[in-house]
């Protein structure tokens, strides 16, 4: 069973996590999973079970700091008040690095919001040995993705209607300018098709960007 705990972020803050490990396995590889824009909810701590369930030790950090919600324009405001740099540098990479202590190996994974936060890792947060993003990319100020060398997965909604295809295809462009380690997916759905809680979940698409995601955590990470 997962339980709630703390680390320390690189500038000494606590940040509070939903944390799934293997039993008895402190050095199993890891995963930091990265919450959609609704929070740390049921939803994205049941993904964390899942990899807890592949035998990775499973972390989502509460960038959120308790709230969670269920309303679209609350999670839009929470989004929008989120300093993602700051999200990026100090938890997710605190994460990453609590992760290590014992983990040879760590991964980081997330999506709509957590997937953009994920590219953005994959540029800054240089402990992560492989990201895979759902359905989320950062706007072009966060950093320049051409130096990314962190093994990254791209997972993309054709009907997406939050994270234009367009865009998508313009990151790509830049990846394969930069030279960066990356494999990008497409699939016939919409925004969030993961999320079986959601209006948009595609039972297959979903299946198949999460095989995809755990043949290449394995490849990577184990």
């Amino acid at each position: 069973m997962g339980q709630m705990i703390a680390f320390k972020r690189p500038d000494g803050a606590d940040c509070k996590a939903y944390l799934n490990s293997p039993a008895g396995n402190d050095k199993a590889p890891g995963i930091v999973v990265i919450q959609e824009w609704w929070g740390l909810n049921d939803q994205i701590k049941g993904v964390a079970d899942r990899f807890a369930a592949l035998g990775y030790r499973a972390l989502a950090p509460d960038l959120y700091k308790g709230k969670v919600t269920l309303d679209a324009a609350e999670a839009s405001h929470l989004m929008t008040s989120l300093n993602f740099g700051d999200a990026a540098t100090q938890d997710i990479r605190g994460a990453v690095q609590y992760l290590k202590q014992t983990s040879a190996k760590v991964g980081v994974v997330g999506f709509c919001m957590g997937g953009a936060l994920t590219v953005v890792a994959a540029m800054y947060v240089k402990e992560a040995d492989a990201c895979s993003s759902w359905y989320g990319f950062p706007p072009d100020e966060a950093g320049d993705v051409k130096q990314i060398r962190t093994p990254l997965q791209l997972h993309f909604a054709e009907d997406d209607a939050a994270f234009a295809a367009e865009r998508a295809k313009a990151l790509e462009a830049k990846l394969r300018e930069g030279k960066a380690p990356f494999e990008s997916y497409w699939y016939k759905a919409g925004h969030a098709f993961g999320n079986e809680t959601g209006q948009n979940h595609n039972a297959e698409c979903a299946r198949l960007a999460w095989e995809r995601t755990t043949n290449f955590f394995g490849k990577h990470l184990k």
